[in-house]
């Protein structure tokens, strides 16, 4: 794929992960104190599809509005991911940056290396592995990242006694994780091979 379609395509994909950080319930899912999330899905599909570097790019506009999200639509935990935001004397900081936006560059970057590197012949499973991982990345890096710098300002959020907030994260990781990296790995299997039909990488 030459650079001036690589650029289409990119902006194409930039645009939906916006629409769909718009659109209620589309990229954000509320559940309580915290947000599932669809947003990661274009962001694997832009690194398998158009290449890594590309989906690292994405993978900084999805941690962008999630820093937008969390600063104007906040909730309870909305200082994990906004040095903007804060609640009952508990303020994001720095550290807020490096959560929204670290865990998703990398979302976006291993699965166009990892698609990239491993010489499988079956390209289904190859595709799948990759999102699988970009999307398991996202969940355990955010949550990971949120009990190493936030864990009793977490635990106090949620109501929850700071004892017993490693099993909440871990619960989060092994279930909305889970769960997001099968939909991720169906989806992006579904759409790649819709668009190899269409694209010369």
């Amino acid at each position: 794929m030459n650079k001036t379609r690589k650029m289409a395509f990119l902006t194409l994909f930039i645009a939906i992960e916006i629409v769909m950080s718009i659109v209620p319930f589309l990229g954000y899912i509320p559940l309580g104190v915290i947000n599932a999330t669809t947003l990661h899905i274009p962001v694997i599909l832009a690194s398998i599809i158009i290449g890594k570097k590309e989906g690292a790019v994405m993978g900084l506009i999805f941690g962008l509005t999630s820093l937008v999200k969390n600063t104007l639509e906040p909730n309870a935990t909305s200082f994990l991911f906004s040095p903007f935001f804060s609640l009952n004397g508990t303020s994001g900081n720095f550290m807020s940056l490096v959560i929204a936006i670290a865990p998703r560059v990398l979302c976006g970057y291993l699965p166009g290396l990892i698609y990239e590197k491993i010489k499988w012949r079956k390209d289904d499973l190859k595709v799948m592995l990759a999102a699988g991982i970009g999307s398991f990345t996202n969940t355990a890096l955010v949550m990971g990242m949120a009990y190493l710098f936030f864990g009793s300002e977490y635990a106090a959020a949620i109501g929850r006694a700071f004892n017993t907030i490693l099993y909440v994260i871990l619960g989060v990781v092994f279930t909305n994780g889970v769960a997001e990296m099968i939909v991720a790995m169906i989806f992006s299997l579904i759409i790649v091979r819709v668009a190899r039909k269409v694209i010369v990488r």
